[in-house]
């Protein structure tokens, strides 16, 4: 029985009230767990689709900028040159790449925003998944440490511009500090 049909379901979903109306709570987090990796999975690939389509487009507009500088330097040449008519010719085609650059930063933008999306997803999705591996711990005694470390590698397997493992350990350790220090520890 397929437990989800978006991902966006594992992010919502209430556990416990599944886990209430099940007729066995601990095949059916077995089951959950299960689509959840698979979940993870296809977000992983998503992500790091993602990842590349920014990277690649970033570097198009870098491309695209180091054209724009080349017509105008050959228009500068060709007016130094007494031949203005191609100067015009190269401005034009300056022109040309300079809205071809505004495009594609919007696009840019958007294959940010979509990359950003779609990590919080990732993130999510992985917290929810840990969720479900400490009921299946309470549930069955079974324990997870060895797919815990599993996971922590997998995440930051993916080499991606976005917010790492290591990073994630840091803001809750300062966020700790900062609880800390509210409380005059």
């Amino acid at each position: 029985m397929s437990y989800f049909s978006r991902l966006t379901d594992i992010v919502t979903c209430n556990l416990s009230t599944i886990l209430a109306e099940a007729d066995d709570p601990s095949a059916t987090l077995e089951e959950i767990i299960d689509e959840m990796r698979a979940g993870i999975e296809s977000a992983r690939r998503s992500v790091s689709t993602a990842a590349a389509n920014e990277v690649r487009i970033c570097q198009e507009v870098e491309e695209l900028c180091n054209q724009s500088i080349y017509w105008r330097d050959k228009a500068r040449q060709h007016l130094q040159e007494s031949r203005e008519d191609e100067a015009r010719l190269s401005l034009m085609r300056r022109s040309e790449v300079e809205d071809l650059i505004a495009g594609i930063k919007q696009q840019h933008e958007s294959a940010k925003s979509t990359l950003q999306h779609l990590t919080t997803t990732l993130h999510a999705l992985e917290a929810r998944l840990a969720d479900a591996l400490r009921r299946r711990t309470a549930i069955s005694g079974r324990s997870d440490t060895t797919e815990s470390a599993e996971k922590g590698s997998q995440s930051s397997s993916i080499n991606l511009a976005v917010t790492s493992y290591d990073e994630r350990e840091q803001r809750i350790e300062d966020e700790l500090a900062a609880l800390k220090r509210e409380m005059g520890s």
